[in-house]
């Protein structure tokens, strides 16, 4: 799980997001807001599916870490 982002990170950078929200929601979000290439390739990893807020995301991104 060492590859994974700093969750703090990871939500700065999706800010605004209106969930639900969708994986390609969200790595566009986060390229909007200048996410670097670790916090996109784990935005990446995630499956493709409805995240219904913040915490869901960050779990998804933690258990692909």
């Amino acid at each position: 799980m060492a590859d994974a982002p700093n969750p703090i990170q990871l939500q700065k950078h999706l800010k605004g997001v209106d969930y639900p929200a969708g994986k390609s929601d969200l790595i566009q979000t986060a390229r909007d807001h200048g996410a670097d290439d670790k916090v996109i390739d784990a935005l990446e990893r995630i499956p493709d599916r409805q995240y219904d807020g913040p915490n869901a995301v960050s779990k998804a991104v933690s258990d692909v870490g």
